[in-house]
């Protein structure tokens, strides 16, 4: 997810590492920040892979600042990922909330609606954090107030993000 928030971010406009790194950190989140380590050396294989450019400007002080932009492999790389949505970038809410983030950059609104109901298929399937045996478990079956708490948490976040992709999709 951390390329797609790259291709993303610098669709928007050219920026310096630093900027970049604060967008991505801002849409993740503390729960999964970005280092250093893990985003220079994915900006690298991008610019190899000429998805991204790179120039260098001058600093506030003697360091020159590196710009990224994105190049037009790169602007179709991003819609092909917007596009092509699935697996663990539909089911999980972090990774499906970076494709949203940027889901607005693919210019067909059919596409759009496509990975909304991958979405939507995913949420109305049955699920909980919890089984008993073959059955799931419900906030109502625990008398534990911390797994009823998460329960209720997720049903009613599930109820909320179902309601808008449908009104999305009507």
């Amino acid at each position: 997810m951390l390329e797609l928030a790259i291709l993303g971010f610098l669709a928007e406009g050219p920026l310096h590492g630093y900027q970049l790194r604060h967008r991505i950190a801002r849409l993740s989140g503390h729960a999964r920040p970005v280092s250093d380590g893990s985003l220079y050396p994915a900006i690298n294989r991008m610019v190899k892979a000429r998805l991204l450019a790179r120039r260098t400007e001058p600093g506030a002080s003697a360091a020159q600042r590196h710009v990224l932009s994105l190049t037009a492999a790169g602007h179709r790389e991003l819609l092909r990922r917007l596009r092509d949505a699935d697996g663990l970038e539909i089911t999980d809410s972090t990774r499906f909330f970076t494709v949203l983030a940027f889901l607005s950059q693919l210019p067909d609104t059919a596409d759009q609606h496509a990975v909304l109901r991958r979405r939507l298929d995913f949420l109305e399937q049955p699920a909980s954090f919890f089984h008993d045996g073959d059955r799931l478990q419900r906030a109502e079956d625990t008398d534990d107030p911390y797994r009823h708490g998460m329960l209720t948490i997720a049903r009613a976040t599930s109820r909320a993000e179902k309601s808008w992709l449908r009104e999305m999709l009507a």
